[in-house]
């Protein structure tokens, strides 16, 4: 485990927005051309002060809409690559969508000092929520990529006032069989994860390592041009995160239980090439709930992050089909 090479306190946070920032259009170049985002139709950047930090928004807002979607990235993404493959689309399917940048990563600007825990991502992601039904009272409906899928199920468990989940996999961190097939080997499962543990409850806790050295970063995408410009941006794949944060990710407890689980319906987007988080990963937390209605649509021919058709296509016509069904 090594330091992070880059100092974090003293970047110049103030010129980082995604108009700057490249390496969201590199990796979306390898996306289907209807996929791609052009310079007249990227979302709004918006900041929303949470916790002492600056959490970038990416928007495709439409007050006409009658429900939003939250897109939740997982740890080798960030908002704007859950804009380009669902929150554009949705966008031009006359839904609105905000997609967050948790704090470290993308182009949120965290506090100074603070170490950031996935405890806090669920709080804001509960926040969020609560701060976009302040606004209108729209229903809402929330979306999570990979790690973001388990994220989502534990914000709505935490805030319970959202209308339905999709997820691109759940991994529930508390199933040795998840850690010890998403982690980077069977070494860094059963010995890496038990040292961030009692490095995080240390003045090690804000050691920083690639989260490509912590999980099987190399599966993201099946393409390997891709795969490369992914772990090139820093704020998303090629992102370094401390030992308090790792230790957080594995042992955080949601309010209830799957099997208490009552508050909406669950759809599940499986990508059919996944070779980072198969089916059966999320049949291990999907079979415990039973108290609402789930589903599962296999996404042909896509990887993990999914760049491929007719994959695409058919997670945003599945989502769109889900959203009618729990929401209007």
């Amino acid at each position: 485990m090594r330091n992070q090479v880059v100092d974090y306190e003293n970047i110049d946070l103030l010129n980082m927005n995604y108009k700057t920032q490249s390496n969201w259009r590199e990796i979306q170049s390898f996306l289907p051309k209807e996929f791609q985002l052009v310079l007249d139709n990227e979302p709004s950047e918006e900041w929303w002060q949470w916790g002492g930090h600056e959490v970038h928004l990416d928007c495709f807002r439409n007050p006409r809409s009658e429900v939003k979607v939250i897109l939740f990235h997982g740890v080798g993404t960030n908002g704007r690559q859950m804009s380009t493959i669902l929150g554009s689309p949705l966008f031009k399917r006359g839904f609105e969508t905000i997609a967050i940048d948790m704090p470290e990563y993308g182009m949120t600007r965290v506090a100074s000092g603070v170490l950031v825990t996935y405890d806090d991502w669920v709080q804001a992601g509960s926040d969020l929520i609560d701060a976009e039904l302040e606004k209108d009272g729209r229903p809402i409906v929330l979306y999570g990529l990979s790690a973001g899928g388990m994220l989502a199920w534990h914000v709505a468990a935490l805030n319970k006032k959202v209308k339905g989940i999709v997820g691109m996999t759940f991994l529930d961190q508390q199933e040795q069989q998840v850690r010890d097939e998403t982690a980077l080997n069977f070494l860094m499962s059963r010995i890496g994860v038990p040292l961030t543990h009692l490095a995080a409850k240390t003045p090690l806790a804000a050691l920083r390592m690639p989260m490509s050295l912590a999980s099987k970063m190399s599966a993201l995408v099946n393409n390997k041009a891709a795969l490369k410009a992914c772990l090139k941006d820093t704020t998303s794949a090629g992102k370094w995160v401390t030992m308090k944060f790792l230790s957080s990710l594995t042992t955080y407890k949601p309010v209830v239980e799957p099997e208490a689980f009552d508050i909406c319906p669950i759809l599940l987007t499986q990508p059919a090439k996944d070779s980072w988080t198969p089916l059966y990963l999320s049949e291990l937390f999907l079979k415990r709930v039973n108290r609402v209605p789930k589903k599962v649509v296999m996404l042909e021919n896509a990887g993990h992050y999914p760049l491929e058709q007719p994959g695409l296509t058919q997670m945003n016509d599945a989502v769109v089909d889900f959203i009618h069904s729990c929401t209007l």
